[in-house]
């Protein structure tokens, strides 16, 4: 009997092949990197807010079947998405004390990144949704937080942001999980199938320059120096937050300067990380940027980000850093590489090249520096999430929220999580412990929110070190 088909009688399943970028992450899960995370800081106790989760997530698989999905076959390297034709019976939701090792919200967050049921777990047909719910100790006031781990392959990061406020809203009993139909774009088709031909075709002989030229640029890129290599790895996170005037100032800026946020942010990071190796003056060095793109719009049909699924890709660029660039200047380079290769449709043409080179990296470690699965210093998102939930927050009991994922198999160096809440901007920030450690990366973003709070002052002032 399958373990979620309860006392009645079977539920009858459809499947499709996974798509070439969901093969990606079914083959990079396990190693550590693709697991999305919903977190939620929650005022009240578990014995209060438990039966509303219940209900919440009940609500959220009816609404969108992609969460109702197994992955057959995924530990044979040939999986399937599997999808029952009618509901199944309630979500398993873990109850847990909290470990005395995760005393607070952010330690948590954590912990529960770096479990792994699809590493973990012998079934051959796990679901694509997990589910735990945590009670803090009374002197954290008693409350709860909970978390929905995703396997990525179903859930890109604007439907976990989609995902988010659906839960915001169930929990504060303002409204149903989904308006309409519920959604099954993912059920039927992979990203790759729903692009139109015209916008997804390449020549052979192109298709190999470029193969050839992402392989020597991933050989010749710097990287932020490791800390510990060749030992097991985690996801950590720091937080990264601006006040609303510090927000508005930033975000002026940028449009003064005519980039958008991304650029200014992989700008400042590639600034902080040249500046922090105490390299010779003008000593140069290169490093990769991946902008992350959600292809919803450009899709056949065109998709809203309330469709959950993977329709994300990305454009990979390279830039050589002397250390002595302005803020804008650098952020002006970062924002035309990554928009011609978009007006080039490269984020279209180019998902199989990449999401082949992904895999090539992952059965062959070595490949990469020290063998530790960087392909970039940083990954930035092409636009922030925008929330506006004060109201519903406080109706719904959330302090606080977080959507990210983990890291540290392949992936950068540094994958930044943006999203604008009423009116301020948060960073959720990740990398691969202990690869590099907190130390070092308290450092970096110290640098950062420096260079972007002197650049928020000027058009395009020289960063001056003043640590």
């Amino acid at each position: 009997m399958d373990p979620q088909s309860g006392g009645g009688g079977e539920p009858e399943w459809r499947a499709r092949a996974v798509g070439g970028v969901e093969y990606g992450w079914c083959r990079a899960v396990p190693g550590g990197t693709g697991t999305t995370l919903l977190a939620l800081s929650l005022a009240r106790r578990v014995t209060t807010v438990a039966a509303a989760v219940q209900t919440t997530l009940q609500a959220l698989q009816e609404a969108h079947p992609v969460l109702r999905a197994r992955l057959r076959g995924s530990a044979s390297g040939s999986p399937t998405l599997a999808f029952p034709s009618s509901a199944l019976p309630p979500l398993a939701l873990a109850l847990l004390p909290v470990p005395e090792s995760t005393p607070d919200f952010h330690s948590l967050v954590e912990h529960e990144l770096n479990r792994n049921p699809w590493a973990e777990l012998e079934d051959d047909e796990p679901p694509v949704l997990f589910a735990t719910l945590y009670e803090l100790p009374q002197p954290a006031a008693g409350g709860a937080v909970l978390f929905l781990r995703i396997h990525t392959a179903a859930c890109d990061r604007a439907a976990s942001a989609s995902l988010m406020r659906e839960l915001v809203a169930l929990l504060g009993g303002d409204g149903a999980a989904a308006a309409g139909d519920p959604e099954d774009a993912a059920v039927h088709a992979a990203l790759e199938e729903m692009i139109p031909q015209r916008d997804s075709w390449k020549p052979f002989w192109a298709r190999g320059l470029d193969m050839v030229g992402y392989s020597i640029n991933g050989l010749r890129t710097s990287t932020l120096p490791f800390e510990v290599t060749g030992t097991e790895r985690s996801t950590q996170m720091l937080r990264l937050g601006f006040d609303r005037d510090e927000t508005r100032r930033l975000l002026d800026a940028c449009k003064r300067n005519g980039v958008k946020l991304c650029a200014a942010m992989a700008a400042a990071t590639l600034l902080a990380a040249r500046r922090s190796k105490q390299l010779k003056s003008n000593q140069q060095e290169t490093y990769s940027i991946v902008t992350l793109v959600n292809c919803r719009k450009f899709l056949e049909p065109a998709l809203d980000d309330h469709n959950v699924g993977f329709y994300h890709s990305a454009i990979t660029n390279t830039h050589t850093i002397h250390g002595e660039e302005g803020l804008w200047e650098l952020a002006k380079r970062c924002q035309d590489s990554y928009g011609n290769s978009k007006n080039n449709k490269k984020h279209l043409t180019d998902i199989s090249d990449l999401n082949f080179l992904m895999c090539r990296a992952i059965e062959n470690p070595q490949l990469t520096t020290a063998s530790a699965l960087r392909t970039a210093l940083i990954s930035v998102f092409e636009e922030p999430e925008v929330y506006d939930l004060t109201d519903l927050q406080s109706k719904a009991g959330v302090e606080d929220f977080v959507c990210c994922s983990t890291v540290h198999g392949v992936g950068p160096s540094i994958g930044m999580f943006d999203s604008i809440r009423d009116g301020q901007l948060d960073f959720a920030c990740m990398y691969p412990c202990p690869l590099h450690s907190r130390e070092q990366m308290q450092e970096i973003f110290h640098k950062v929110k420096q260079i972007l709070h002197q650049g928020s002052q000027g058009d395009d002032e020289q960063f001056e070190d003043c640590t």
